[in-house]
C-alpha cells in the first residue's frame, strides 16, 4: 500500500513545499470530511494546534475544506495532541484535527487526525483519504444553505487540565515538590505548568515563550542541556521536559541525569504491578525499546511486547492484546486508563505519583534497569531503497549474525525523512559498534 501524504503520525513536512502546503489542507479537510460525513446529524470537528508560525496557514486551509463539507470546526488554538484526542471523545466530534511537527524544527508542520473513539486512524482509513484527496474536485460539496461554520473555543485548555489532573491519586498532592518543566514552547506552554502548580508543586516554568520560531529550538523532549542546568542549580526534585505538542517527556533526575521512555516504562510497570492497576502482566513497547527492559520487565514475571515505531502501532497492539501501558523510548507513554493516544503531562504525573507513594528521590526510583549497550545512528540516503540492495542486505545479516543471542540489530527508513536509522545494541559494547559502523558503510556506499 503506497502512500504519497500520510507516514507513520499523519502528514508531515517541510512547510510550503511538497506535502505541507495550503492546498493539501485544504484538499485533507474535504477529503476526511466526505470520509466521515455520514448520518442526518450535524457534524463537527475539532481542531487543535501547537505554535507554530505556520499554524496560521494550515488552520484556515482545513476549516475552508471541512465546512465546504458542511462540518462544523471548533478551534481550540494551542493545545497538547492528547487534548484533541479527549476533546474529540468529549464533545462528541466525527473527527479530531492536531496542527503539529511534535519534535521537529519550525520550519516544518504536520496534521495528525482522531477518529470518533480519539484514536489515530487506521492504515486503511487514511489510505481512503488519500484516494478522496486525489479526487477533491469531484467530491460532493455542501450547498450554500448547508455550509458549516467555524468557532473558537475557549475553555478547552481549562478542560483539559481539569482531565489531566483527576488522573493523579486523589489522596496525594504536590506540596512540597520543586518541578522544572520545559515545554519546548510548544503547545503545552499554558496547560502543563498550571496543572501541576494547581496539584501543590513549586513551579519553575522553562520554554513557554513561544513566537512561531523557538517551538524545540534548545529546549523540550529533544534538547534537554537547559532543563538540567535548571534542575541543578534550582536545587528541584524533578526535571519535566515535553516536547513540542505535548505526546512525549522525557524526565531528568534531581542530580542532572536524564530518564527515558524505558526507563518511565519500566518503572510505571513495576508500580502498576504492585498496586494491581495492570490490566495484564505485559507492556507494549517498540522494537527500539532497550533489551534492558525486556529483561527486568520478564524477572518481574511481566511480557515486553514489541510493535513497530510510531505509538499509534502500540496503541493498536495494546488495543488488540487488552494491554494498558505502553510506549516508546523516546518518551511516548500511553495510559490506555486515562488516554487514547500518548501523553507526556499524564505520564510525569504518574512517575510522580511513584514519588509520592514510595518517598524516594527521582534517581532512586527511575533507574529501574541496567541498559544494555545500544548505538543509534541515522544515515541520510539519496537512492531510492538502500535497503533492497545486496551489499545492504548482507551488511545487516553480518551483523546479527555477529550478536547472535546476546543482541540485536534494526535497520529501519524513517517515515517521516529520508533517513535509515540503524540501531544496534548488546552485552559486548564493542562488537554493537563495529556491527553498526559496519551496516553504516554499506548504506552509504549505496549512496
Amino acid at each position: 500500500m503506497n502512500r504519497k501524504y500520510f507516514g507513520t503520525d499523519g502528514i508531515r513536512g517541510t512547510v510550503n513545499e511538497g506535502k505541507m502546503t495550503a492546498d493539501v489542507a485544504l484538499r485533507l479537510g474535504m477529503a476526511a470530511g466526505q470520509h466521515f460525513r455520514d448520518g442526518d446529524h450535524r457534524h463537527r470537528v475539532v481542531i487543535g494546534k501547537d505554535t507554530r508560525l505556520s499554524g496560521y496557514m494550515i488552520e484556515p486551509a482545513l476549516v475552508a475544506g471541512f465546512t465546504s463539507m458542511g462540518m462544523d470546526v471548533f478551534l481550540f488554538g494551542p493545545i497538547p495532541t492528547p487534548a484533541v484526542s479527549f476533546l474529540t471523545r468529549s464533545l462528541r466530534a466525527d473527527i479530531g484535527v492536531m496542527i503539529s511537527a511534535s519534535h521537529n524544527k519550525y520550519t516544518d508542520n504536520g496534521i495528525k487526525l482522531f477518529g470518533r473513539d480519539g484514536y489515530k486512524l487506521s492504515d486503511e482509513i487514511e489510505f481512503k483519504i488519500e484516494e478522496l484527496m486525489a479526487n477533491a474536485s469531484e467530491l460532493g460539496l455542501a450547498g450554500p444553505g448547508a455550509l458549516g461554520r467555524a468557532k473558537r473555543i475557549d475553555d478547552s485548555q481549562s478542560r483539559y487540565i481539569e482531565f489531566a489532573k483527576r488522573t493523579f491519586p486523589r489522596r496525594f498532592t504536590l506540596d512540597g515538590i520543586k518541578i522544572v518543566i520545559d515545554c519546548a514552547n510548544g503547545a503545552a506552554y499554558k496547560v502543563a505548568p498550571t496543572a501541576l502548580w494547581e496539584l501543590g508543586a513549586e513551579v519553575i516554568s522553562i520554554g513557554v515563550s513561544p513566537n512561531g520560531f523557538n517551538i524545540n529550538e534548545g529546549c523540550g523532549s529533544t534538547d534537554t542541556e537547559l532543563l538540567r542546568a535548571r534542575v541543578v542549580a534550582e536545587k528541584a526534585d524533578i526535571g519535566i521536559a515535553l516536547d513540542g505538542d505535548a505526546d512525549r517527556v522525557i524526565i531528568c533526575d534531581e542530580k542532572g541525569n536524564i530518564v527515558d521512555g524505558d526507563q518511565m516504562m519500566g518503572l510505571i510497570a513495576l508500580e502498576w504491578k504492585k498496586v494491581d492497576l495492570l490490566s495484564k502482566p505485559g507492556v507494549v513497547a517498540t522494537v527500539m525499546s532497550n533489551l534492558g527492559l525486556e529483561r527486568c520487565l520478564s524477572e518481574a514475571g511481566l511480557e515486553l511486547i514489541r510493535a513497530q515505531v510510531g505509538d499509534r502501532y502500540v496503541v493498536e497492539a495494546m488495543r488488540a492484546g487488552g494491554y494498558n501501558l505502553g510506549g516508546e523510548q523516546s518518551g511516548h507513554i500511553v495510559l490506555s486508563d486515562f488516554s487514547s493516544t500518548g501523553d507526556g503531562l499524564i505520564a510525569a504525573l504518574q512517575v510522580l505519583a511513584a514519588m509520592k507513594r514510595r518517598e524516594k528521590t527521582i534517581s532512586e526510583l527511575c533507574n529501574v534497569f541496567e541498559p544494555v549497550p545500544q548505538i543509534l545512528e541515522n544515515v541520510s540516503f539519496q537512492s531510492a531503497d538502500p535497503l533492497k540492495d545486496a551489499n545492504v542486505c548482507a551488511a545487516i545479516q553480518s551483523a546479527q549474525d555477529s550478536l547472535g543471542q546476546s543482541g540485536r540489530i534494526l535497520v529501519r527508513a524513517s517515515g517521516t525523512e529520508p533517513l535509515i536509522r540503524v540501531m544496534g545494541e548488546g552485552d559486548d559494547a564493542d562488537l554493537v559498534k563495529s556491527s553498526v559502523r559496519d551496516i553504516i558503510n554499506s548504506i552509504r556506499d549505496v549512496g
